[in-house]
Protein backbone atom coordinates (compact mmCIF):
# COMPACT_ATOMS: atom_id res chain seq x y z
CA UNK A 1 0.00 0.00 0.00
CA UNK A 2 3.14 2.57 0.97
CA UNK A 3 4.87 1.80 -1.40
CA UNK A 4 1.96 1.78 -4.22
CA UNK A 5 0.89 4.84 -3.30
CA UNK A 6 4.51 6.83 -2.69
CA UNK A 7 6.19 4.90 -5.54
CA UNK A 8 6.27 7.53 -7.88
CA UNK A 9 7.23 10.08 -5.46
CA UNK A 10 10.36 7.97 -4.39
CA UNK A 11 10.86 7.65 -8.11
CA UNK A 12 11.01 11.33 -9.00
CA UNK A 13 13.29 12.32 -5.73
CA UNK A 14 15.72 9.49 -7.17
CA UNK A 15 15.67 11.03 -10.75
CA UNK A 16 15.03 14.72 -9.25
CA UNK A 17 18.41 14.44 -6.96
CA UNK A 18 20.57 12.65 -9.68
CA UNK A 19 19.59 15.54 -12.51
CA UNK A 20 20.60 18.02 -9.92
CA UNK A 21 23.85 16.22 -8.79
CA UNK A 22 24.32 16.28 -13.01
CA UNK A 23 23.67 19.87 -13.52
CA UNK A 24 24.18 21.74 -10.70
CA UNK A 25 27.03 20.12 -8.67
CA UNK A 26 26.51 18.35 -4.77
CA UNK A 27 25.53 22.10 -4.02
CA UNK A 28 22.69 22.17 -6.48
CA UNK A 29 21.36 18.95 -5.11
CA UNK A 30 21.98 19.94 -1.53
CA UNK A 31 19.59 23.19 -2.45
CA UNK A 32 17.19 20.59 -4.20
CA UNK A 33 16.71 18.81 -0.99
CA UNK A 34 16.00 21.55 1.04
CA UNK A 35 13.09 22.96 -1.47
CA UNK A 36 11.53 19.60 -1.11
CA UNK A 37 11.64 19.71 2.57
CA UNK A 38 10.56 23.10 2.77
CA UNK A 39 6.97 22.55 0.41
CA UNK A 40 6.40 19.33 2.54
CA UNK A 41 6.53 21.45 5.36
CA UNK A 42 4.62 24.28 4.24
CA UNK A 43 1.85 21.78 2.65
CA UNK A 44 1.38 18.74 4.66
CA UNK A 45 -1.95 20.70 6.17
CA UNK A 46 -2.34 20.79 2.27
CA UNK A 47 -2.93 17.13 1.89
CA UNK A 48 -5.43 16.78 4.49
CA UNK A 49 -7.72 19.52 2.84
CA UNK A 50 -7.03 17.54 -0.58
CA UNK A 51 -7.89 14.40 0.71
CA UNK A 52 -11.52 15.98 2.74
CA UNK A 53 -11.86 16.39 -1.01
CA UNK A 54 -10.91 14.15 -3.11
CA UNK A 55 -12.63 11.37 -1.32
CA UNK A 56 -15.85 12.64 -2.93
CA UNK A 57 -14.54 12.19 -6.26
CA UNK A 58 -14.33 8.77 -8.17
CA UNK A 59 -11.78 6.31 -9.10
CA UNK A 60 -11.13 8.11 -12.59
CA UNK A 61 -10.74 11.86 -11.36
CA UNK A 62 -8.54 10.70 -8.42
CA UNK A 63 -6.09 9.66 -11.06
CA UNK A 64 -6.24 12.66 -12.85
CA UNK A 65 -5.49 14.58 -9.27
CA UNK A 66 -2.62 12.93 -9.18
CA UNK A 67 -1.12 12.80 -12.80
CA UNK A 68 -2.54 16.37 -14.82
CA UNK A 69 -3.02 17.88 -11.34
CA UNK A 70 0.66 17.39 -10.62
CA UNK A 71 1.77 18.43 -13.85
CA UNK A 72 -0.43 22.15 -13.08
CA UNK A 73 1.07 21.68 -9.84
CA UNK A 74 4.75 21.64 -10.72
CA UNK A 75 5.00 23.38 -14.02
CA UNK A 76 2.35 25.62 -13.58
CA UNK A 77 2.48 27.12 -10.00
CA UNK A 78 6.66 26.35 -9.37
CA UNK A 79 7.78 26.98 -12.75
CA UNK A 80 5.21 29.05 -14.98
CA UNK A 81 3.56 31.45 -12.19
CA UNK A 82 6.80 33.38 -11.09
CA UNK A 83 7.75 33.97 -14.93
CA UNK A 84 4.24 35.17 -15.43
CA UNK A 85 4.35 37.49 -12.18
CA UNK A 86 7.20 38.85 -13.50
CA UNK A 87 6.13 39.59 -16.89
CA UNK A 88 2.96 41.13 -15.75
CA UNK A 89 5.01 43.33 -13.10
CA UNK A 90 7.46 44.64 -15.62
CA UNK A 91 4.68 44.54 -18.62
CA UNK A 92 7.09 42.25 -20.54
CA UNK A 93 6.29 39.59 -23.11
CA UNK A 94 6.54 35.92 -21.75
CA UNK A 95 10.29 34.65 -23.67
CA UNK A 96 11.57 38.40 -22.27
CA UNK A 97 10.46 37.61 -18.47
CA UNK A 98 12.25 33.84 -19.26
CA UNK A 99 15.11 35.46 -20.17
CA UNK A 100 15.52 37.76 -17.58
CA UNK A 101 15.04 34.76 -15.27
CA UNK A 102 18.01 33.14 -16.81
CA UNK A 103 19.93 36.10 -17.30
CA UNK A 104 19.37 38.18 -14.75
CA UNK A 105 18.53 36.17 -11.14
CA UNK A 106 18.33 39.13 -8.83
CA UNK A 107 16.50 41.56 -10.90
CA UNK A 108 14.20 38.95 -11.22
CA UNK A 109 13.71 37.71 -7.77
CA UNK A 110 13.40 41.58 -6.96
CA UNK A 111 10.42 41.73 -9.53
CA UNK A 112 8.91 38.69 -8.22
CA UNK A 113 9.21 39.90 -4.45
CA UNK A 114 7.61 43.18 -5.68
CA UNK A 115 4.61 41.34 -6.62
CA UNK A 116 4.18 39.79 -3.07
CA UNK A 117 1.73 42.26 -1.57
CA UNK A 118 -0.70 41.09 -4.63
CA UNK A 119 0.13 37.79 -4.35
CA UNK A 120 -0.48 37.56 -0.52
CA UNK A 121 -3.67 39.55 -0.59
CA UNK A 122 -5.10 37.03 -3.56
CA UNK A 123 -4.25 33.71 -1.94
CA UNK A 124 -5.01 34.94 1.77
CA UNK A 125 -8.55 35.92 0.87
CA UNK A 126 -9.01 32.65 -0.76
CA UNK A 127 -7.68 30.81 2.24
CA UNK A 128 -9.59 32.76 4.67
CA UNK A 129 -13.17 31.87 2.67
CA UNK A 130 -11.90 28.26 3.25
CA UNK A 131 -11.37 28.61 7.06
CA UNK A 132 -14.06 31.07 7.24
CA UNK A 133 -16.78 28.61 5.50
CA UNK A 134 -15.38 25.26 7.49
CA UNK A 135 -15.79 27.47 11.45
CA UNK A 136 -19.45 28.74 10.23
CA UNK A 137 -20.80 25.22 9.48
CA UNK A 138 -22.57 23.21 11.81
CA UNK A 139 -20.73 19.95 12.25
CA UNK A 140 -21.01 16.33 14.20
CA UNK A 141 -17.71 16.36 15.73
CA UNK A 142 -16.59 19.63 17.16
CA UNK A 143 -12.63 19.63 18.24
CA UNK A 144 -12.54 23.12 19.86
CA UNK A 145 -16.30 23.12 21.16
CA UNK A 146 -15.53 26.35 22.78
CA UNK A 147 -14.59 27.95 19.38
CA UNK A 148 -16.94 25.70 16.89
CA UNK A 149 -20.38 26.06 18.85
CA UNK A 150 -20.81 30.14 18.51
CA UNK A 151 -19.71 30.16 15.57
CA UNK A 152 -21.59 27.49 14.22
CA UNK A 153 -24.68 29.82 15.95
CA UNK A 154 -23.20 32.71 14.33
CA UNK A 155 -22.97 30.67 10.67
CA UNK A 156 -26.54 30.68 10.56
CA UNK A 157 -26.38 34.28 9.26
CA UNK A 158 -26.09 34.56 5.59
CA UNK A 159 -22.73 36.02 3.52
CA UNK A 160 -21.26 36.56 7.26
CA UNK A 161 -17.78 35.00 6.10
CA UNK A 162 -18.17 37.26 2.82
CA UNK A 163 -18.33 40.14 5.09
CA UNK A 164 -16.23 39.51 7.45
CA UNK A 165 -13.74 38.51 4.85
CA UNK A 166 -14.21 41.60 3.15
CA UNK A 167 -13.56 43.78 7.00
CA UNK A 168 -10.20 41.80 7.10
CA UNK A 169 -9.12 43.03 3.46
CA UNK A 170 -10.40 46.61 4.16
CA UNK A 171 -8.61 46.43 7.39
CA UNK A 172 -4.95 44.58 5.68
CA UNK A 173 -5.37 47.39 2.88
CA UNK A 174 -5.58 50.25 4.91
CA UNK A 175 -2.80 49.08 7.72
CA UNK A 176 -0.41 46.93 5.80
CA UNK A 177 -0.55 48.07 2.56
CA UNK A 178 0.32 51.74 3.35
CA UNK A 179 4.01 51.40 3.65
CA UNK A 180 5.21 47.58 2.39
CA UNK A 181 9.13 45.83 3.01
CA UNK A 182 8.38 44.52 -0.63
CA UNK A 183 9.04 46.77 -3.40
CA UNK A 184 7.85 50.10 -0.80
CA UNK A 185 5.47 52.65 -1.58
CA UNK A 186 2.16 52.57 -1.32
CA UNK A 187 0.10 48.80 -2.62
CA UNK A 188 -3.18 49.92 -0.89
CA UNK A 189 -5.03 49.60 -4.47
CA UNK A 190 -3.13 46.43 -5.43
CA UNK A 191 -4.14 44.77 -2.15
CA UNK A 192 -8.09 45.34 -2.75
CA UNK A 193 -8.06 44.86 -6.37
CA UNK A 194 -6.29 41.44 -5.60
CA UNK A 195 -8.17 40.57 -2.48
CA UNK A 196 -10.99 40.71 -4.42
CA UNK A 197 -10.11 38.74 -7.13
CA UNK A 198 -8.80 35.93 -4.42
CA UNK A 199 -12.83 36.16 -3.44
CA UNK A 200 -14.60 35.91 -5.89
CA UNK A 201 -12.58 33.35 -7.50
CA UNK A 202 -13.09 31.53 -4.24
CA UNK A 203 -17.13 32.09 -4.42
CA UNK A 204 -17.10 31.25 -8.21
CA UNK A 205 -14.93 27.68 -8.40
CA UNK A 206 -16.67 27.15 -4.76
CA UNK A 207 -19.91 27.74 -6.03
CA UNK A 208 -19.91 25.73 -9.10
CA UNK A 209 -18.55 22.85 -7.89
CA UNK A 210 -21.05 22.75 -4.60
CA UNK A 211 -23.75 23.63 -7.46
CA UNK A 212 -22.96 20.26 -9.29
CA UNK A 213 -22.36 18.19 -6.40
CA UNK A 214 -25.41 19.14 -4.69
CA UNK A 215 -27.40 18.29 -8.34
CA UNK A 216 -25.48 15.31 -7.94
CA UNK A 217 -26.67 14.42 -4.33
CA UNK A 218 -30.45 15.39 -5.10
CA UNK A 219 -30.22 13.31 -8.36
CA UNK A 220 -29.19 10.00 -6.28
CA UNK A 221 -31.83 10.32 -3.92
CA UNK A 222 -34.40 10.87 -6.31
CA UNK A 223 -32.74 7.18 -8.02
CA UNK A 224 -33.47 6.09 -4.90
CA UNK A 225 -36.58 6.81 -4.30
CA UNK A 226 -37.77 5.18 -7.87
CA UNK A 227 -36.19 2.23 -6.72
CA UNK A 228 -37.81 2.43 -3.72
CA UNK A 229 -40.95 2.51 -4.94
CA UNK A 230 -40.69 -0.14 -7.72
CA UNK A 231 -39.31 -2.39 -5.10
CA UNK A 232 -42.01 -1.89 -2.35
CA UNK A 233 -41.12 -3.28 1.09
CA UNK A 234 -39.66 -6.47 -0.64
CA UNK A 235 -36.11 -5.56 -0.08
CA UNK A 236 -34.04 -2.88 1.66
CA UNK A 237 -32.52 -0.18 -0.72
CA UNK A 238 -28.93 0.46 0.35
CA UNK A 239 -27.68 3.88 0.43
CA UNK A 240 -25.22 6.20 -0.39
CA UNK A 241 -24.68 4.95 -3.58
CA UNK A 242 -23.39 8.10 -5.22
CA UNK A 243 -20.88 9.09 -2.11
CA UNK A 244 -19.53 5.39 -2.39
CA UNK A 245 -19.18 5.66 -6.06
CA UNK A 246 -17.87 9.65 -6.31
CA UNK A 247 -18.22 12.24 -7.86
CA UNK A 248 -18.23 12.39 -11.56
CA UNK A 249 -18.75 14.44 -14.66
CA UNK A 250 -19.41 18.25 -14.18
CA UNK A 251 -19.37 18.04 -10.55
CA UNK A 252 -15.84 16.52 -10.28
CA UNK A 253 -14.33 18.77 -13.00
CA UNK A 254 -15.42 21.40 -11.21
CA UNK A 255 -14.10 20.04 -7.95
CA UNK A 256 -10.84 19.32 -9.55
CA UNK A 257 -10.64 23.33 -10.23
CA UNK A 258 -11.34 24.21 -6.62
CA UNK A 259 -8.66 21.38 -5.97
CA UNK A 260 -6.11 23.19 -8.03
CA UNK A 261 -6.84 26.88 -6.85
CA UNK A 262 -6.60 25.61 -3.21
CA UNK A 263 -3.04 24.27 -4.13
CA UNK A 264 -2.00 27.15 -5.68
CA UNK A 265 -3.18 29.09 -2.93
CA UNK A 266 -1.02 26.97 -0.93
CA UNK A 267 1.61 26.86 -3.36
CA UNK A 268 2.31 31.08 -2.94
CA UNK A 269 4.43 31.20 0.35
CA UNK A 270 6.41 28.29 -0.92
CA UNK A 271 6.95 30.26 -4.05
CA UNK A 272 8.38 33.15 -2.13
CA UNK A 273 9.70 31.37 0.67
CA UNK A 274 12.31 29.88 -2.05
CA UNK A 275 13.88 32.65 -3.18
CA UNK A 276 15.37 32.24 0.33
CA UNK A 277 17.22 29.67 -0.75
CA UNK A 278 18.01 30.17 -4.31
CA UNK A 279 16.56 32.54 -7.02
CA UNK A 280 17.31 29.42 -10.01
CA UNK A 281 13.89 29.07 -10.94
CA UNK A 282 14.91 25.73 -12.38
CA UNK A 283 16.50 24.15 -9.43
CA UNK A 284 13.56 25.81 -7.74
CA UNK A 285 10.53 24.06 -9.79
CA UNK A 286 12.53 20.57 -9.31
CA UNK A 287 12.63 21.12 -5.73
CA UNK A 288 9.32 22.07 -5.22
CA UNK A 289 7.92 19.88 -7.75
CA UNK A 290 9.55 16.93 -5.57
CA UNK A 291 7.80 17.88 -2.55
CA UNK A 292 4.54 18.63 -4.38
CA UNK A 293 4.19 15.14 -5.47
CA UNK A 294 4.83 13.72 -2.06
CA UNK A 295 2.01 15.85 -0.98
CA UNK A 296 0.14 14.54 -4.31
CA UNK A 297 0.86 11.42 -2.68
CA UNK A 298 -0.60 11.63 0.65
CA UNK A 299 -3.52 12.97 0.05
CA UNK A 300 -4.13 9.86 -1.96
CA UNK A 301 -3.18 8.10 1.00
CA UNK A 302 -5.14 9.44 3.23
CA UNK A 303 -8.08 8.81 1.16
CA UNK A 304 -7.42 5.34 0.35
CA UNK A 305 -6.48 4.48 4.16
CA UNK A 306 -10.07 6.12 5.58
CA UNK A 307 -7.47 8.12 7.88
CA UNK A 308 -10.20 11.00 7.99
CA UNK A 309 -12.88 9.19 8.75
CA UNK A 310 -10.84 7.43 11.69
CA UNK A 311 -9.19 10.38 13.19
CA UNK A 312 -12.00 13.37 13.06
CA UNK A 313 -9.92 15.92 14.26
CA UNK A 314 -7.62 16.25 11.24
CA UNK A 315 -9.62 18.32 9.25
CA UNK A 316 -10.03 20.62 12.27
CA UNK A 317 -6.56 20.74 12.53
CA UNK A 318 -6.26 21.62 8.77
CA UNK A 319 -8.61 23.96 8.86
CA UNK A 320 -7.30 26.00 11.65
CA UNK A 321 -3.27 26.20 9.91
CA UNK A 322 -5.16 27.29 7.28
CA UNK A 323 -6.66 30.16 8.54
CA UNK A 324 -3.54 30.61 10.21
CA UNK A 325 -1.77 30.66 6.96
CA UNK A 326 -4.04 33.19 5.48
CA UNK A 327 -3.11 35.45 8.30
CA UNK A 328 0.17 34.96 7.97
CA UNK A 329 0.00 35.54 3.99
CA UNK A 330 -1.47 39.04 4.90
CA UNK A 331 0.86 40.05 7.78
CA UNK A 332 3.66 39.43 5.08
CA UNK A 333 2.30 42.33 2.75
CA UNK A 334 4.31 44.44 5.42
CA UNK A 335 5.94 42.21 7.40
CA UNK A 336 8.57 39.63 7.07
CA UNK A 337 7.68 36.34 8.59
CA UNK A 338 9.93 33.09 8.76
CA UNK A 339 9.13 29.98 6.46
CA UNK A 340 9.98 27.75 9.87
CA UNK A 341 7.07 29.71 11.76
CA UNK A 342 4.74 29.35 9.13
CA UNK A 343 5.63 25.07 9.05
CA UNK A 344 5.82 24.81 12.51
CA UNK A 345 1.93 26.77 13.53
CA UNK A 346 0.48 23.67 10.75
CA UNK A 347 2.33 20.70 11.73
CA UNK A 348 1.66 21.80 15.53
CA UNK A 349 -2.15 22.30 14.87
CA UNK A 350 -2.60 18.98 13.26
CA UNK A 351 -0.28 16.67 15.39
CA UNK A 352 -2.65 17.97 18.20
CA UNK A 353 -5.79 17.41 15.96
CA UNK A 354 -4.18 14.20 15.69
CA UNK A 355 -3.77 13.89 19.24
CA UNK A 356 -7.23 14.75 20.09
CA UNK A 357 -8.41 12.55 17.87
CA UNK A 358 -6.61 9.16 18.94
CA UNK A 359 -7.69 10.32 22.58
CA UNK A 360 -11.57 10.22 21.65
CA UNK A 361 -11.33 6.94 19.46
CA UNK A 362 -9.57 5.59 22.95
CA UNK A 363 -12.52 6.78 24.87
CA UNK A 364 -15.45 5.64 22.74
CA UNK A 365 -13.35 2.04 22.26
CA UNK A 366 -13.96 1.90 18.30
CA UNK A 367 -11.01 3.59 16.47
CA UNK A 368 -12.64 3.35 13.47
CA UNK A 369 -16.25 4.10 14.33
CA UNK A 370 -17.30 7.79 12.92
CA UNK A 371 -20.60 6.88 12.78
CA UNK A 372 -21.90 10.11 14.49
CA UNK A 373 -24.45 8.15 17.12
CA UNK A 374 -23.55 11.32 19.26
CA UNK A 375 -25.17 14.44 17.99
CA UNK A 376 -21.25 16.17 19.23
CA UNK A 377 -18.21 14.41 19.88
CA UNK A 378 -15.89 16.70 22.06
CA UNK A 379 -12.06 16.61 22.42
CA UNK A 380 -11.63 18.34 25.50
CA UNK A 381 -8.69 20.33 24.00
Amino acid sequence: MLLKTFGWSFAITVVGLVVAGVLWGWQGLAIVGILSILEISLSFDNAVINAGILRKMNAFWQKIFLTVGILIAVFGMRLVFPVVIVAITAKLGPIEAVKLAINDKAHYQELVTSAHPAIAAFGGMFLLMIFLDFIFEERDYKWLSWIEKPMAKMGKLDMLSVIIALVVLLVSAMTLATDVAHGGGDKTATVLLAGVAGLITYLVVGGISGYFEDKLDEDDEDDEDDEESEAGAAAPVATGAGSAVGLAGKAAFFMFLYLEVIDASFSFDGVIGAFAITNDIFMMALGLGIGAMYIRSLTVFLVRKGTLDDYVYLEHGAHYAIGALAVILLITIRYEVSEVVTGLIGIVLIGLSFASSVVRNRREGKPGDTSGTKAEVTSGV
